[in-house]
């Protein structure tokens, strides 16, 4: 049974109605209870009784009335239950977004690379001057209608190309990517709860691909015993089970999906806490739990090989630091030539979005 260690809540942000309050809330909550409304309404329910979250003129009542009528909740005909909709879950992906991103604008100068500007697609605040070859959409009217007024004087308005500033931009090129989530048991042992900070991750790198890369496409696998490819609006009920930890399924299905995609961008993010534990020979299950099984680590590091020669970096982040396991991941990354982040749960996302837009961008000399 998982443990939840709850914190004194902080006074919501002004501006907000008591409904908007209680939904930032709640759809925390429907991450850690796997998308079950019920318990979730339960939870907040008891945060009430402590915390004092509603008054007398707006109760948990109210709020579940407003749920309803807003289409957060249907209520399953046969049982009465409360199930979430399509539209809560892109809420949860929505505050998941919010939430790790409004980590990486608080966080310290020095945890962002530095990238080369070229022909592109993104904006950045940086100005030259023109050179032959650049288009018509490079240039900045503003600063160059400026040079000429200074250049030239207001009375006779007169532009050179001298006068000419070109915007630089950042070419960010279209990425196919494979997210692989470990969901072996271990992964809720221990008194920590690793699986929840990877959901979160998940669905805000979901909400972040499909708003503001439309065109790149994201791909989630789960991987236990087995690997299965699950969709992104069924990660809010993402759960742990008693699996064993298949690393080698999880390669082969990604490998799979990857070949499907046309883009000639490709690369895997792994997040696991462990060492690879199973392999599955035919209809039987090979395991071993007791430090790593130099025949599943052979496989494993064939499928890194592999990746390697086609093109594919793996990323891993490792969400425990035991040192015992620090040699299998640098075995692993460095047969790979990929990278990995030993990586607190808190910082995972951190790591997670500033690793991938690292890896989006493609610069031109």
């Amino acid at each position: 049974m998982r443990a939840v260690l709850f914190s004194k809540i902080m006074p919501a942000a002004e501006g907000k109605s008591p409904f908007e309050q209680l939904l930032d809330i709640f759809l925390q909550l429907l991450t850690y209870t796997n998308g079950d409304a019920g318990e979730a309404l339960s939870w907040l329910t008891e945060l009430d009784k402590e915390y004092q979250l509603t008054d007398g003129k707006y109760g948990i009542g109210d709020f579940i009335e407003n749920l309803e009528e807003k289409g957060y909740l249907d209520r399953d005909p046969g049982s009465g239950r409360f199930k979430i909709t399509p539209k809560t879950e892109q809420g949860i992906r929505k505050r998941s977004l919010e939430e790790i991103f409004g980590k990486l604008k608080k966080s310290s100068p020095g945890n962002h690379p530095t990238y080369t500007s070229g022909m592109g697609d993104e904006l950045n605040p940086d100005t030259r001057p023109y050179q032959f070859g650049d288009t018509l959409e490079q240039i900045d009217f503003t600063a160059s209608i400026r040079n000429a007024q200074i250049n030239h004087g207001l009375e006779s308005f007169n532009m050179a190309q001298d006068d000419l500033e070109i915007r630089e931009t950042d070419f960010k090129a279209q990425t196919s990517t494979v997210l692989m989530i470990d969901i072996s048991h271990s992964m809720i042992l221990y008194g920590e709860d690793r699986i929840t900070p990877a959901k979160k991750v998940a669905m805000a790198l979901s909400e972040l691909i499909s708003t503001k890369y439309p065109k790149d496409t994201l791909d989630i696998i789960v991987f236990g015993n087995d690997a299965w490819q699950i969709a992104i609006k069924d990660l809010p009920y993402l759960q742990v089970g008693p699996f064993h930890t298949n690393t080698v399924a999880g390669l082969e299905l990604a490998m799979d999906l990857l070949r499907r995609r046309k883009n000639p961008n490709k690369q895997i993010f792994m997040i696991t806490d462990g060492k690879p534990t199973c392999l599955k020979q035919g209809k039987q299950y090979y395991k071993n739990s007791f430090g790593l099984d130099r025949k599943i680590l052979s496989r494993t590091l064939n499928l890194a090989a592999q990746c390697r020669k086609l093109k594919i970096p793996i990323t891993t982040f490792m969400v425990a630091s035991d040192p015992w396991l620090q040699q299998f991941v640098r075995e692993f990354t460095q047969t790979n030539n990929g990278k990995a982040f030993f990586s607190g749960l808190d910082q995972l996302g951190k790591f997670v979005f500033v690793d991938f837009e690292r890896n989006k961008r493609k610069y031109l000399s």
